[in-house]
């Protein structure tokens, strides 16, 4: 299979740079509608084992955890939701910072770091959110592409 290199640049100085195979949306393949992308900001390498947790808010304005995950030592995680559970609405992923600086031997600031966002407010779409960490501030930014025409 042909490959391509997908590069997520980023306002904060770093970009996530892959090798994936062609015909894969945004660097994940067709059936991974949200991919979580984090670096360590202190070593600038991709940052390894952190759990996160998916929620979607329901009707009432309460947060259902739909999900979870633990990101990978490249510092990615895949398959989080399947197409048909990534439905219209608002989401929040939480991630647990403060767990990966108490590691890493620091006393961070954030206990954890939450992304919300409104997906499929423009039709189908994947999402790919990048966070850039460090144990007194994180960045984020999302790479949302239409998945089907």
């Amino acid at each position: 299979m042909a490959k391509a290199v997908i590069c997520v640049l980023l306002p904060s100085l770093f970009a996530f740079c892959r090798c994936v195979p062609v015909g894969f949306h945004g660097g994940s393949d067709a059936h991974c509608p949200l991919t979580v992308k984090i670096l360590d900001a202190v070593k600038g390498i991709p940052a390894g084992n952190i759990p996160l947790g998916v929620y979607r808010q329901d009707q009432s304005g309460a947060w259902e955890k739909i999900a979870s995950g633990k990101v990978d030592m490249t510092g990615e995680v895949h398959n989080l939701i399947t197409e048909q559970e990534f439905t219209p609405g608002v989401y929040r992923v939480e991630f647990d910072t403060k767990a990966y600086w108490k590691e890493e031997g620091h006393t961070p600031f954030h206990q954890m770091a939450d992304v919300v966002f409104e997906a499929h407010a423009e039709g189908h779409r994947h999402y790919t959110l990048a966070l850039l960490l460090s144990p007194f501030s994180y960045t984020t930014t999302a790479v949302v592409v239409k998945a089907h025409d």
